[in-house]
């Protein structure tokens, strides 16, 4: 046994004496061991630039880990870089584990350079594509790979099994260090330069200088059938993805199966993960662009609007030649209604071995209202944000700050003066919250918080997310950590609680953990609080979390041992 495997043992059997309940596997499942190595590599074949970048085991991206439903994973992180990381294991609720969820500051302190650290990831009822990533700065620029989890042994997939399984995980790519990029934006309280490219596997693809060599190629051959697992890995886009001539029938969305439906292409948001079936029917065969370009909403923001690209190559008597087709029929940047159409198509699947379990009595109501905005500056300083203040984001008009400990510990231990139990359930003031032509300035400030929502263990909790105009309006991924959500509704305009709730999809609606708010709109999450624990709820787009628009979960321990938090493990790290 290897000396870092002992401090993992000795948190189970902790586990096991402390609450007398097991935290073992499920019966047939598998414990699953990894070892991630942060470190430096070089890359030169991207946009003509030589750049050094954190990677795991020298992979960008980083390995993909394979487990099945129910598995537990544990993986051994070596930080052999020059800067504090987390990771986190998105989408993973996690039950009653938030030790080791892995955001910085949250749920740990990071993990330093030369120190090392243990995570058990525990699989429940996932199945299907996840993703891991550093959750600590920029870090996941490029600290970032997929996980794949299976159906258990015995069982198999709600659809036709696949010839072959593919990760496609989309990202960014920056000619400059990207957390030095933050640290000048910290710094100035101004924006974040956004990335030179968008990439597929890590590959702008050939329409970029110096990047042909290391286009990624997908053989196929006619008449199969291959699973895409797509990830949305990037920092700051939002991204329509297709390949040419070819439908994707969609099947899962955030690990879970979803009612398929066939599209010619997907939208995907930072955070989000689907699986989509591409059928090689054509005949003639060919070669064909797999791409990726941006979505984007916010009208004054300017963005990274290329088009990524790999190519699907049939590989039958006669492996196919010449130029790859475009995707011509890929929405544009600015394509709100493709976007909006294709999201309103996720439904869950709702079978007898995937069922659906919407909560229909809510016994605690929120409304959330996300905005960019300001820290007003000092009367000494002038800073990069809109009027010379300083660039901000918020919840209910509290701009998150972290504290210089982990909320997690300070929450188990008692400890007093780390956060406020206070988060609001509602904004301060209403107004038009969508009326792009009135932005007064009066409306643009806000103050910095470290505030939380505490709610009863197995609460039936609903947010509302209310999109605002200030500062301009855009659409935003909004994650909840350790808890996954129902769906239940979606629109434009101002959330109207005396109509809006009777067009809910309670029948079945998508089961995510990352939801696309629409640009001047609202959506509405509902979901059991029975995970106990302390849980990030963020927009997905870094930038925003780098500002502010965070907020914690802190779900109380139920009564029952297996309804309570495990004991941290020996081994955290300390801040």
């Amino acid at each position: 046994m290897g000396i870092a495997k002992i401090p993992a043992l000795l948190w189970l059997l902790g586990a096991v004496l402390s609450l007398g309940v097991s935290v073992s596997p499920a019966q047939g499942a598998k414990t699953r061991h990894h070892d991630f190595f942060i470190k430096e590599s070089n890359y030169t074949s991207r946009l003509c630039k030589e750049r050094t970048v954190l990677t795991v085991n020298g992979q960008f991206p980083g390995p993909t880990i394979y487990a099945r439903k129910g598995d537990l994973v544990i993986v051994n992180v070596y930080n052999q870089g020059d800067k504090n990381i987390t990771i986190h294991w998105h989408g993973v609720d996690q039950p009653r584990n938030p030790w080791s969820d892995g955001p910085e500051y949250i749920t740990q302190c990071p993990i330093r350079p030369g120190g090392n650290f243990t995570y058990r990831v525990i699989l429940s009822e996932e199945e299907g594509t996840l993703w891991w990533h550093a959750h600590s700065d920029f870090d996941r620029t490029t600290i970032h790979g997929a996980i794949v989890i299976h159906p258990k042994l015995g069982t198999t997939f709600p659809f036709k099994k696949p010839h072959k399984e593919i990760p496609v995980i989309l990202g960014e790519w920056w000619k400059a260090d990207v957390n030095h990029l933050l640290e000048e934006a910290e710094r100035t309280g101004g924006e974040i330069n956004i990335s030179d490219a968008n990439t597929i596997n890590g590959q702008p693809g050939d329409l970029f200088p110096c990047s042909k060599a290391g286009t990624y190629k997908i053989p196929v051959q006619h008449g199969k059938t291959y699973l895409l697992r797509i990830i949305n890995a990037g920092l700051s886009n939002d991204l329509f993805f297709g390949v040419p001539g070819h439908n994707l029938t969609v099947v899962v969305t955030d690990g879970h199966y979803t009612k398929p439906f066939t599209v010619k292409h997907i939208m995907i948001a930072p955070g989000q993960s689907m699986d989509a079936l591409l059928e090689a029917n054509r005949a003639d065969g060919g070669r064909y662009y797999m791409a990726a370009r941006t979505f984007a909403t916010h009208p004054d923001i300017v963005v990274n609007n290329s088009t990524a690209t790999a190519i699907v190559e049939y590989m039958d008597d006669t492996p196919a030649r010449g130029p790859p087709e475009f995707p011509a029929n890929l929405p544009g940047v600015k394509d709100i209604d493709s976007a909006t159409a294709y999201t309103a198509q996720l439904r869950s699947l709702g079978s007898k071995d995937h069922p659906v379990d919407v909560p229909r009595q809510v016994d605690e109501r929120m409304l959330v209202t996300i905005a960019v905005n300001v820290l007003p500056r000092a009367s000494h300083e002038t800073c990069g944000g809109p009027d010379g203040n300083r660039q901000a984001a918020s919840l209910n008009n509290v701009s998150f700050a972290n504290p210089s400990v982990d909320i997690l510990g300070a929450y188990y231990r008692s400890v007093r003066g780390v956060f406020d139990a206070d988060f609001p359930n509602k904004p301060p003031f209403f107004f038009n919250f969508t009326d792009v032509d009135n932005d007064p300035v009066e409306r643009w400030a806000t103050k910095r918080g470290t505030k939380e929502k505490v709610v009863e263990y197995g609460a039936v909790v609903e947010v509302v997310f209310q999109g605002t105009s200030i500062l301009g309006a855009e659409n935003h991924p909004m994650h909840l950590h350790g808890i996954t959500f129902y769906v239940v509704g979606r629109g434009f305009g101002n959330f109207d609680e005396q109509k809006d709730p009777a067009t809910y999809n309670l029948v079945d609606p998508p089961h995510q953990s990352t939801v696309s708010m629409p640009k001047v709109g609202w959506a509405a999450i509902r979901f059991r609080a029975a995970n106990p624990g302390v849980w990030f709820m963020h927009c997905h787009f870094d930038r925003h979390v780098v500002w502010g628009m965070s907020t914690v979960f802190i779900v109380k321990d139920g009564k029952a041992p297996e309804a309570k938090m495990m004991p941290p493990p020996p081994n955290m790290p300390t801040c």
